[in-house]
């Protein structure tokens, strides 16, 4: 069965706002790495999946063409002066050299200009945007915008580097607060444009999480972070724009202070949560957008890969909604174990948007 985007978003949003959706909302992303990788034999399997690939058609894909910056091999600088340096293609590479690792450098520092320039290169044209979000309104379609992946917490360990700002916020240095401001109104200045020209619904992930932990301590977190996620989101609700937060990690201490900021769906990752974490502090909450095992998917066969998704869906389902399931592949997935994401996922929900 086929459903039209119209169908698609009105079922998704009432999987966000417990309306008792009629299908589980479920997508497969495939890393560029993965296309590269497969090319026409994975394109075969995602052309027998239309329930989670709808708008996919043959020959889409060029499967050697790589866009984003952060994705090619070698070395770039983004806006922020952040080096980058990539050694395996189609995946992003990190940060290398950060402009801001030594305190000095702030008082001449000059932060890029959010309406003029993008992360990694120049700024979307805003006019066309408008234009764009109007037309998808008038489908029936839900305008969608977000912010850079690593958008506040990640980007101020990239202009310190990672260790300099774990010591800044373990010393509770008096210069963070400038620091902070900074990529604060950046963000600030970013999202009210995104919603002046029609965005309703945001995009934002920060990593904050380690395997078994946040990167730094609920309470510095909370006194440096939640401030910040709290003002970027708070605009976005008060103006009818829906918040989707993803976050790799470990996040279970923060769940609630997230909640407060005012997210409306959260994408956590099961293996560093657990399925029981989980359960026992989102479910019924808030939304989750459940990141399934990336660390099972390359070494488990498709029989476990079946078992694992079933057991997360019987344990979070809920028939008011507030459940959605999300699957990533890397290229270190093998063929059969993607069909058997996509076949299960199929088995259990729907299309997502």
């Amino acid at each position: 069965m086929s459903y039209s985007r119209k169908e698609r978003v009105e079922n998704y949003l009432k999987t966000v706002n417990f309306q008792n959706p009629q299908w589980i909302p479920c997508k497969v992303s495939i890393m560029p790495a993965t296309w590269r990788k497969y090319r026409k034999d994975l394109e075969e399997i995602v052309l027998r999946h239309p329930k989670i690939f709808p708008d996919y058609r043959k020959g889409s894909i060029d499967f050697d063409s790589i866009h984003d910056p952060g994705y090619k091999l070698g070395g770039f600088t983004d806006s922020w002066g952040c080096v980058w340096d990539n050694i395996a293609e189609g995946l992003e590479g990190i940060v290398v050299k950060s402009p801001l690792e030594r305190w000095e450098y702030l008082d001449t520092y000059i932060p890029p200009d959010p309406i003029f320039q993008g992360e990694r290169g120049p700024q979307v044209d805003w006019e066309y945007m408008r234009n764009r979000f109007e037309e998808l309104q008038r489908e029936g379609d839900l305008p969608r915008a977000g912010l850079p992946h690593g958008f506040m917490y990640m980007r101020l360990y990239y202009l310190r580097g990672f260790e300099n700002f774990m010591i800044d916020i373990a010393t509770d240095d008096s210069r963070l607060e400038r620091l902070i401001s900074m990529v604060l109104d950046y963000n600030l200045k970013l999202i009210s444009k995104w919603i002046e020209v029609g965005a309703k619904f945001m995009y934002f992930g920060d990593d904050l999480g380690t395997q078994k932990s946040l990167a730094i301590h609920p309470e510095k977190w909370r006194k440096y972070l939640k401030p910040c996620y709290k003002k970027m989101f708070e605009l976005c609700r008060k103006n009818g724009v829906y918040v989707y937060f993803h976050t790799d990690g470990h996040i279970l201490e923060i769940i609630d202070d997230l909640i407060e900021c005012g997210i409306n769906i959260i994408n956590p990752q099961i293996r560093a949560n657990t399925l029981e974490g989980i359960a026992k502090n989102i479910k019924g909450k808030v939304c989750i957008d459940l990141d399934l095992d990336r660390q099972l998917f390359p070494f488990a066969t498709p029989k476990e890969i079946k078992d694992h998704i079933e057991e997360a869906a019987s344990r979070l389902k809920d028939k008011r909604g507030g459940l959605m399931l999300s699957a990533e592949c890397e290229p270190d997935v093998p063929l059969e174990n993607i069909e058997a994401i996509c076949t299960t996922l199929e088995e259990i929900g729907g299309p997502s948007i």
